[in-house]
């Protein structure tokens, strides 16, 4: 009997295993789905740059990168981390807490800025050539739940309910789409090109707000217990100087660029726009695993999840900027103005392919701020080479491929700075 229940013990393991794989590959399938939906759907927004004044793009491109700067995706892996650790040791309480708590000062950070941008707005609209204030008016609450959706997303990451977070993100593709195609083809004669889009953009982001607060409604409504804010502030500092950091890498180019490059931005947006797809199909691998692994470590178990999202992203990843690269001359007359072709065709390999080594960094951020010891140090390198990163677009803009030759050579570097902290964590670990 002894033997027989020895004998069965390694196929149990190896069946819970097998069903964790099982459940991986299933819940980073549909996120997959719905990230690449909600990205097509709010990709799509750029089509209706054909019926946009000229300089109009290049105004919802900068609007769109307001938003994209903003520290969503600290945000986000903070609330996923600390709901993921909550829930494996029952501090469901202290996690209600949390939540209001980021909630409330999100909130009031977020009135004080909106305030000193309408008291400065014609200095801002004057510095970026725009004349119609509506955009900025509308990228105001796009602010403010553009802070509230990662919140919300964090703790549906940190549960593990990627069901209900898929539907959120292609919720706000849709409304995106749907907003901004009547705006801007009905009503563009009483809304700006830009104003109109980001009208869209809000009412998008309304919809994905709104489904991932409701579905997450019994952790965030629980009775509030009092937690350690020093403890607090110790796990979330790492978390939130490293994706600060890679967020830098991923987005600063495009403003940066807008300064340049004002007369001829809208390429530059445009081939952005095509190679970030490439992100949209690999990051649900690593938003999957990052739960997983705070889990793991809250509990002292062992996981060799990292490999396999390595694997799956470097394939993805190396084959998608191959693909865009390829058929991407084919696809810019579809989707752009006649003068976008060839500059955006000129572009896109080097967008495409500076994007293969950040995907791989991701992937190897979110195992190393998964982990309870050693986030400090590799978090202060990486948003150390995010401010290197700034210094350097300063110096190097002779061209718009020169910047993207930048991009490409620093994500490169956070490449390698990922690789050699996992390296070492996993050697010690040894």
């Amino acid at each position: 009997m002894l033997a027989e229940n020895t004998a069965d013990a390694p196929m149990t393991t190896a069946a819970r295993d097998a069903d964790h794989r099982a459940s991986f590959f299933r819940q980073s399938g549909w996120l997959m789905i719905a990230n690449i939906g909600g990205g097509v759907f709010m990709w799509a927004v750029h089509l209706l740059n054909k019926f946009l004044p000229g300089g109009e793009y290049g105004s919802f491109g900068t609007f769109l990168a307001v938003v994209m700067v903003l520290p969503t995706m600290p945000l986000q892996m903070i609330m996923a981390q600390q709901t993921a650790r909550a829930l494996a040791t029952g501090r469901q309480g202290e996690l209600a807490g949390i939540i209001r708590g980021v909630w409330l000062w999100t909130t009031l950070v977020w009135l004080i800025g909106a305030v000193t941008v309408l008291l400065l707005q014609h200095q801002i609209l004057q510095a970026w050539g725009m004349t119609d204030p509506v955009g900025l008016w509308v990228t105001l609450p796009v602010v403010l739940l553009s802070l509230w959706m990662p919140m919300f997303w964090g703790v549906q990451q940190g549960q593990q309910g990627f069901l209900w977070m898929g539907w959120s993100m292609l919720a706000n593709g849709i409304g995106r789409i749907t907003i901004a195609t009547i705006a801007v083809v009905a009503f563009s004669r009483y809304i700006g090109g830009a104003g109109g889009m980001m009208i869209g953009v809000l009412l998008g982001i309304i919809l994905a707000v709104s489904i991932a607060g409701w579905t997450t409604r019994r952790l965030w409504l629980a009775h509030s217990a009092p937690f350690d804010w020093r403890s607090l502030v110790h796990q979330i500092v790492p978390l939130t100087l490293g994706f600060l950091g890679y967020q830098i890498l991923f987005t600063a180019d495009t403003i940066f660029v807008k300064a340049y490059f004002p007369d001829v931005q809208d390429y530059y947006v445009s081939a952005g726009t095509m190679a970030r797809a490439l992100i949209w199909l690999v990051a649900p691998l690593a938003s999957v695993m990052f739960p997983r692994l705070v889990h793991s470590s809250a509990r002292g178990e062992k996981t060799n999840l990292l490999g396999l999202v390595l694997l799956g992203t470097a394939l993805l990843g190396v084959c998608g900027a191959a693909g865009l690269s390829i058929v991407g001359p084919y696809i810019v007359p579809i989707i752009y103005k006649g003068e976008y072709i060839t500059a955006v065709s000129k572009l896109l390999p080097w967008y495409a392919g500076a994007m293969v080594p950040l995907s791989l960094a991701n992937v190897l951020l979110n195992n190393l701020m998964a982990r309870p010891s050693s986030k400090l140090a590799p978090a202060l390198c990486v948003f150390f080479l995010s401010l290197c990163y700034l210094f350097a677009l300063t110096k190097f803009h002779a061209s718009q491929v020169m910047v993207l030759q930048t991009v490409g050579v620093f994500n490169v570097l956070l490449l390698a700075v990922c690789a050699s902290f996992t390296w070492r964590t996993r050697a010690s670990a040894a």
